[in-house]
Formats: C-alpha cells, sequence, structure tokens
C-alpha cells in the first residue's frame, strides 16, 4: 500500500517520534516504560478510523501483526528485551505495510535490519582488540590456561576494560585462573559487571538497533534484499 494520505505520514512521523523517544530512554535510563507502548497502540487503533481504505489497512495489519509471536519467543529466549518485542508488535499496528521509493515498510525489515546493525559492535571489539595486541598489551592476563578458540571468540565477543559500565562480563573464575563464560546473558535481567579490569561484551540497548533499524528501511530499504539484489 502505497504512502498517499496525510495520515500515513502521520503513522510514519509517531513512529519515528515513539522509536526516538524510546532510544533516548533506553540509552539513558536502560528503561523503558511500558506507558509509551500503551500510548502509541491507542493512538494506532484510534487512526485506523481515519484510514481511507480501511479493509486493506486492515488485511495488513493482520499480515504485519505475524511478529508477534516471532519477537515474543525471541524475548523468551532472551535475546532482547520485552520493551524491543513490544515496540516492534506496535509498530505492526501503527505502519503494518507501506511503500516508499519501492521500498516497502514493514515490522519485519525493522526486525531484520536490526539484526544486521546488532552485529557492528563485533567489529569495533576486534578494531579495539588488534589496536590493544598491537600495543603490546597483554589482554589475556589470567587467561594462559584459556583454549587459544575461546581467545579467538572473546576477540569478537568483547574486549578488556578497566570501566565496565552498562557492559556484561565474559569472565569467570577457575580457581586461580580465569575462563571465558560465553553463555547468553539474558536481556531483561542480567546485571551489568561491576569489576575492574574484566572481559566485557557491550550492553548495547537494542532499540537503538530497531530504531536505526526503521530509519535505514524508510531512507534504503531492506538491507539483505538490497544486498541479493547487487550481487544479482
Amino acid at each position: 500500500m502505497a504512502v498517499e494520505s496525510g495520515i500515513d505520514y502521520l503513522r510514519i512521523i509517531l513512529s519515528i517520534f515513539m522509536l526516538g523517544y524510546a532510544t533516548y530512554s533506553d540509552f539513558k535510563n536502560r528503561e523503558i516504560n511500558d506507558f509509551l507502548w500503551l500510548v502509541f497502540a491507542g493512538i494506532a487503533v484510534a487512526l485506523i478510523f481515519f484510514t481511507p481504505n480501511m479493509t486493506v489497512f486492515l488485511t495488513n495489519t493482520g499480515i504485519a501483526l505475524i511478529i508477534a509471536p516471532v519477537v515474543i519467543l525471541i524475548w523468551r529466549l532472551g535475546f532482547f528485551g520485552g520493551a524491543d518485542a513490544f515496540g516492534l508488535i506496535v509498530l505492526g499496528v501503527l505502519v503494518p505495510e507501506f511503500s516508499i521509493s519501492n521500498g516497502l515498510i514493514t515490522p519485519f525489515t525493522t526486525l531484520t535490519n536490526s539484526v544486521i546493525l546488532s552485529t557492528i559492535p563485533v567489529f569495533f571489539n576486534i578494531s579495539r582488540n588488534l589496536a590493544a595486541l598491537a600495543k603490546h598489551q597483554n589482554i589475556f592476563e589470567g587467561f594462559e590456561n584459556e583454549a587459544k578458540r575461546n581467545k579467538v571468540i572473546a576477540i569478537f565477543l568483547g574486549y578488556r576494560t578497566k570501566n565496565p559500565k552498562f557492559s556484561f562480563s565474559l569472565e569467570r573464575s577457575n580457581g586461580s585462573s580465569k575462563k571465558f563464560d560465553f553463555s547468553l546473558k539474558n536481556a531483561d535481567n542480567a546485571e551489568f559487571c561491576s569489576s575492574k579490569d574484566m572481559w566485557v561484551t557491550p550492553g548495547i540497548p537494542y532499540m537503538i538497533y530497531i530504531a536505526s533499524g526503521f530509519i535505514i528501511q524508510l531512507i534504503y530499504g531492506d538491507i539483505i534484499f538490497n544486498f541479493f539484489r547487487i550481487l544479482r
């Protein structure tokens, strides 16, 4: 469904504002009030009655809300928080399926774009660790008995820091030595690391990726789809 009416543009503007505020709140407080989703869900439902082609819109909304069980499962598995799941579900009602400049706006595209963007910290981790090794810093001090394979994995997943603010520990004590701990940290209840000089993985709020994925969707489209289109 192409963006045609003022209501359609209003939906997009409201989505940007919702995700922008959620990102700000998540970054500042590491918490998003559920009231935000209730307000915008209510607005999304109210706007349905002002939609020119209500039948088509409701059909698209029903299709878009297939994302609900998907993101709820991802949330329950601990890959991201409940606020992230609720945000994507509200997007399914607010902007279920619109097209702008050959790009289709759906919550599924926002999700896949966010997954791609969430890999960016890996490249920062690698760069940071390689720079430390180039300076002959002993980033694996205390891990002399750790397997080389795990050290390589650690280089991808995190870094050693003296100020682990808003990060999750990647290590555990093993007698007099240390071992890496690559277990999944639940996004909702895992505690941030408070010890200094530790291997950590950055606890970047996933809402940042969701908001960025939505903006990229607006101006560029589906990252994966366009990548394969370029290859062809």
